[in-house]
């Protein structure tokens, strides 16, 4: 940058980016000629035409790396502002950029500046109002259910019994939509932070720490993970803590669509230089041709589990944008209703 700082400095190259290149091409392609003129007036007056010939193309190799390297810093700007928006794309970082150039150069700089820190600031208040209205929302969604169990307590008709239970039951799944829809959006913030470095992944680590959250539900409903790991320790461009968060989602959902007694395959392995993980479950399934529809956002094929498991519709959908964000794919496969399911991650390593 100081090179252009230098240009810029100049009066009549101040205003304009083109005037900077053409000035520093109109240099360049005279260094040649006056080489050649100095060396017809100071050399000695019996130099050769084979002399002259070498010195000219020495003098027109040496103008055109010179010329090369300065237009590459010439363009400075251009791979600062190109930085700058790549860097807010892939990990949401505001990089402070020069603001007091007058030519297109500093233009451009001064809108790519402008317009990261209008969406930041219009990320922010999203963020703050969605929080707010969502606490708000978990307020009123806990207020009938309190409501409710006060009636309870007053030992009511049994009527009014079974109408303060649906209250309470009904307050219950209004509280645990909103929590989860706070959580789908901290989820979401946590996805557009990615920082995309390779990272060293324990999938050992990961599935136990699956495994002590899927417990219960395990438990309830009698299924066997089976678990089948092939590799353990890899360098993946995601964090661990993100790839836990799919994978006990997918097993989470393999888990919710699982008939009793039934078993889920876990399956982690390598194959062609690229990471498999696999969760394959007995349950429900679905029509192959709507399997891309799961990883709508709020899709339509959100159903209830098989012991009437409530489903918000959003943890594929994010799933998905946390593994292709990260550079992997996420696929689910079906041969049918009640035929089971395979929800599939690959990562290239």
């Amino acid at each position: 940058m100081k090179f252009y700082e230098k240009l810029s400095s100049i009066g009549f190259l101040r205003n304009s980016y083109v005037f900077k290149f053409l000035f520093v091409a109109f240099i360049g392609i005279h260094i040649p000629l006056i080489g050649i003129l100095f060396f017809v007036l100071y050399a000695r007056a019996d130099f050769s035409t084979t002399s002259l010939l070498l010195f000219s193309l020495v003098m027109t190799l040496i103008a055109t790396v010179v010329t090369l390297i300065v237009l590459k810093k010439l363009i400075q700007p251009i791979e600062l502002a190109s930085k700058a928006l790549n860097d807010y794309k892939l990990n949401r970082t505001v990089t402070r950029l020069p603001l007091n150039f007058s030519d297109e150069a500093g233009l451009l700089l001064s809108n790519i500046q402008n317009s990261i820190l209008e969406s930041e600031k219009f990320i922010t208040e999203k963020q703050d109002l969605v929080y707010l209205l969502s606490h708000d929302l978990r307020t009123f969604a806990s207020n009938p259910g309190s409501l409710a169990t006060m009636i309870l307590e007053t030992n009511p008709s049994t009527e009014v019994k079974e109408l303060a239970e649906l209250i309470c039951e009904s307050s219950k799944d209004q509280f645990q939509y909103v929590e989860n829809f706070i959580k789908m959006l901290k989820e979401h913030d946590d996805v557009l932070k990615t920082n995309l470095e390779n990272k060293i992944i324990d999938l050992h680590k990961i599935v136990e720490v699956i495994e002590k959250q899927v417990n219960l539900a395990v438990k309830a409903k009698k299924i066997k993970l089976v678990k089948n790991i092939k590799t353990s320790i890899i360098h993946l461009k995601i964090d661990q803590e993100l790839l836990t968060r799919v994978i006990f989602n997918l097993i989470s959902n393999a888990i919710k669509f699982s008939f009793p007694d039934a078993e889920i395959h876990l399956n982690i392995y390598n194959d062609n230089k690229k990471l498999h993980i696999q969760v394959i479950d007995q349950g429900i399934g679905f029509d192959n041709a709507d399997s891309e529809k799961l990883f709508f956002k709020f899709t339509k094929m959100s159903r209830l589990g098989t012991n009437k498991e409530a489903s918000t519709g959003i943890g594929l959908y994010l799933s998905r944008q946390i593994i292709e964000r990260n550079e992997g794919i996420l696929v689910a496969s079906s041969e049918g209703a009640n035929k089971g399911a395979t929800f599939t991650i690959v990562f290239s390593n």
